[in-house]
């Protein structure tokens, strides 16, 4: 990798590091940053870049990534917006008519329909050919008989939801084979870099070191594993950040990942309290099962990543974490009591959170949950607890996007509607800094892990919406990795 010196650029401050007044020079040597300062000298030879007064921040990283399933959009009906099983019915209908053959669909969510989707309806439209509709939230999957077959599941009314889901989801080849080459991992992490992410943490089920091998990797992945896959990691010593067998420096071991509860739409998210419509939502483990995965990854120096939507699963999990003392993060924690809050601090755990998933849960929260509408996305409550954020997209629940995430964090709201409860809101500052895996401001030491932006992130506006849009369309001009361009040019 080449050394060089970035002149004349804009550090923009998210906090850690010296605050930087004006364009300066950066030096970048062996993929590190160096030094920063006015008017660097430099060694003879080294290149030298002009940044025409642009805008400098560490590399972005989305921290909730289901890269296989996000990948293999591409190859699936689209059914994100339908407001009835009707209408998706009616799409499904439409498509085979035009593509005969199995189907593999993504994107609708039930939790504001007034009916519940049946395998007769999908029976109708298609008596021959598989069809197979994965929920936007990935917690169910609505199947017509032919798919049940498939996938070797019994019959059924109605969906196939949670753990059953989770298992059958493994085997979906077998009705649908998608495109998740090399080449096409490839094109899916091109597209991240040009939007100035650097890194990402692969949360795909049924994934192994193995698979990541044929993988040319732009940016850095950290991959997870299951339960399921947890013997096989420890087996091969493969402890939280050791670099997987046959891969480049980049892509290392992630955490375990535990799904503890389900989620609000599918109406399985761990409540204290019941739905406006009924139930509570249930676990997915008892609770001696989470602490002895949580204890045993630990063990073997693995992080634990688990996913708690519900507010007494965020309390379950956070007595497993206490328990076996073990590190990593919550995922989601979309429902929160304010004093759960202290605990997630002091354990040092991580809140994994999806800013853009408020933009599609706002509607069946207020219709499941009016009565706690106002601490769920709580980010500000988290932040004045001094819990750490890390910001994602759980895509493809919501898209690889680090900007909208920004920006859903900033401006609560997707549409013309005012903010949603914009006390938990976050200043871009605060948001970006949550984007940055922990980098603060660009600074010496840190890995030239870097993104230069055509537009300041910072810049004033008239409003929150205003400066959500302008972050959803920001300038990317380069995405450096270790000190390499990935993207654009300096």
């Amino acid at each position: 990798m080449a050394d060089f010196v970035l002149r004349n650029v804009r550090v923009v401050q998210l906090g850690r590091g010296r605050g930087w007044v004006g364009p300066v020079d950066v030096f970048v040597e062996q993929g590190t940053v160096r030094e920063i300062g006015h008017g660097l000298d430099h060694p003879a030879g080294i290149e030298e870049q002009d940044a025409d007064g642009r805008w400098l921040i560490p590399g972005l990283w989305d921290h909730h990534v289901h890269l296989a399933q996000w990948t293999a959009r591409r190859d699936r009906l689209d059914l994100a917006g339908s407001a009835s099983p009707e209408e998706v019915v009616a799409r499904v209908a439409d498509h085979l008519a035009r593509r005969p053959g199995p189907l593999v669909g993504v994107g609708h969510r039930l939790g504001t329909w007034t009916s519940e989707p049946t395998v007769a309806e999908l029976d109708a439209v298609a008596p021959d050919v598989p069809v197979v509709l994965i929920a936007g939230d990935a917690h169910h999957g609505w199947l017509n008989s032919r798919a049940l077959q498939a996938l070797g599941l019994p019959d059924r009314v109605g969906v196939v939801a949670e753990n059953e889901w989770y298992d059958a989801y493994t085997r979906i080849d077998a009705v649908a084979e998608p495109d998740v080459s090399p080449q096409a991992y490839r094109r899916t992490l091109e597209e991240a870099v040009a939007l100035g992410v650097v890194g990402l943490v692969d949360l795909e089920r049924g994934q192994t070191a193995a698979d990541w091998e044929p993988r040319d990797s732009p940016l850095r992945v950290r991959v997870a594993t299951y339960a399921d896959g947890l013997d096989a990691v420890i087996d091969a010593g493969l402890a939280t950040g050791a670099v997987l067998p046959g891969s480049p420096s980049t892509v290392t071991m992630g955490p375990l990942k535990i799904i503890s509860d389900g989620s609000l739409n599918t109406r399985t998210a761990w409540c204290c309290e019941e739905y406006a419509d009924g139930g509570a939502g249930a676990p997915n483990q008892t609770s001696a099962e989470l602490t002895a995965l949580l204890e045993r990854a630990h063990a073997h120096g693995l992080e634990v990543a688990t996913h708690a939507i519900g507010d007494r699963a965020l309390q379950e999990a956070l007595t497993a974490y206490d328990a076996t003392a073990a590190a990593g993060s919550i995922e989601h924690a979309q429902l929160v009591r304010r004093d759960s809050l202290p605990q997630l601090a002091r354990l040092g755990l991580r809140a994994s959170v999806q800013p853009a998933h408020l933009l599609d849960d706002r509607d069946v929260t207020e219709l499941c949950w009016p009565d706690r509408a106002g601490r769920c996305f709580a980010f500000r409550w988290m932040l004045d607890a001094g819990v750490t954020l890390a910001l994602g997209s759980d895509a493809p629940v919501s898209p690889l996007d680090p900007w909208l995430a920004v920006a859903a964090a900033v401006h609560r709201s997707a549409d013309e509607r005012p903010a949603w409860h914009p006390e938990q809101a976050l200043t871009v500052r605060e948001a970006l800094a949550a984007s940055v895996d922990g980098q603060g401001s660009v600074h010496a030491g840190m890995p030239a892990d870097l993104v230069l932006l055509d537009a300041d992130p910072l810049a004033a506006a008239d409003d929150t919406a205003a400066q959500a849009a302008a972050l959803r369309a920001m300038p990317v001009a380069a995405t450096l990795v270790g000190g390499e361009v990935v993207h654009g040019g300096l």
